[in-house]
């Protein structure tokens, strides 16, 4: 059983951050900030990055069930989200998120947990206003956190690099303690500092996961030997009970495939059966609460 804690949906890209503009052009391209990336695979003509698109691929690669965050860079994706949750409720838990950088955010936040969302996102890394960065710990923030607690909706939260929002985290978790929070992008664990992001989860209700972890081993490519090496560094300083897989889909699928961005893991020598299957699967079911995951079966490739 795998499960992905770490994936994106979106209609279309049409958004703006930091004052650059975040576009869906055509053949899975996006002008993004300046200049013109390839967010998806080409095949995916329409810019349109759909749920049945990656139920196709989660069906193939036998990945059971997906967390849906979101990042600014997409733009809110909502109300797309809040359908999707509710046509396929077994596979996709998904993460509502409002806009921190704005005023009276807590009111869209309200909202969106009175709607049904069981987990919101915080892109915490851009938190950067023409006033400046927004703190965690600023007094509307922590009232979010409150009523979140209060609601025992989970956190999905991306932070800075190294260790400049570590601080904060512990102030939030301090106060919270039973506020369920996933830490993201393993920490941006191939920058420095990375360790301490990693360390939060020594909380009982702070967890890791994996998203980008190979778009941030992306120079060193497949099989990604550092990032089985982190993750094992990782579960010695925390434990594998702590860490969660997370693939980043789609943008990570314009490098690998779907299945590559777990199979290394499968692959590898350095983590036992259980450790894998406590990493790739068991972790985010009990975090999460996933109930009864679909079993897939493999499916042959014409190659073999």
């Amino acid at each position: 059983m795998i499960i992905d804690a770490h994936a994106h949906l979106w209609l279309k890209q049409d958004t703006e951050v930091e004052g650059l503009k975040i576009k869906t052009l055509e053949n899975g391209k996006s002008l993004f900030m300046g200049e013109t990336r390839q967010m998806l695979p080409p095949f995916m003509l329409d810019g349109r990055n759909t749920a049945e698109i990656f139920l196709s691929n989660m069906d193939y690669a036998q990945v059971s069930a997906a967390v849906i965050t979101q990042e600014y860079i997409d733009g809110l994706q909502n109300d797309y989200l809040a359908e999707v949750q509710a046509l396929y409720p077994s596979r996709f838990l998904c993460c509502g998120m409002a806009d921190t950088r704005l005023p009276d955010y807590f009111g869209q936040a309200k909202a969106l947990i009175d709607k049904g969302f069981k987990a919101l996102k915080i892109p915490a890394q851009r938190l950067v206003t023409n006033q400046g960065r927004v703190s965690l710990v600023s007094p509307e923030m922590m009232n979010l956190f409150a009523l979140m607690q209060e609601k025992s909706v989970i956190l999905s939260i991306d932070l800075a690099d190294g260790d400049l929002q570590v601080g904060e985290m512990k102030e939030i978790i301090a106060e919270y303690p039973r506020l369920k929070i996933a830490i993201g992008h393993f920490g941006m664990v191939t920058r420095d500092g990375w360790e301490e992001q990693i360390k939060l989860a020594h909380n009982e209700n702070v967890t890791i996961e994996s998203g980008g972890i190979t778009w941030l081993f992306n120079d060193e490519f497949y099989p990604f030997t550092g990032a089985v090496k982190a993750i094992r560094e990782a579960a010695d300083m925390v434990g594998i009970e702590k860490l969660m897989w997370g693939s980043d889909y789609p943008r990570t699928i314009v490098a690998v495939t779907y299945r590559m961005s777990y199979d290394f893991v499968l692959k590898s020598p350095l983590l036992t059966d259980e450790e894998k299957s406590l990493f790739l699967g068991i972790n985010a079911m009990n975090f999460y609460g996933f109930k009864d995951p679909v079993e897939l079966p493999y499916i042959k490739n014409m190659s073999e």
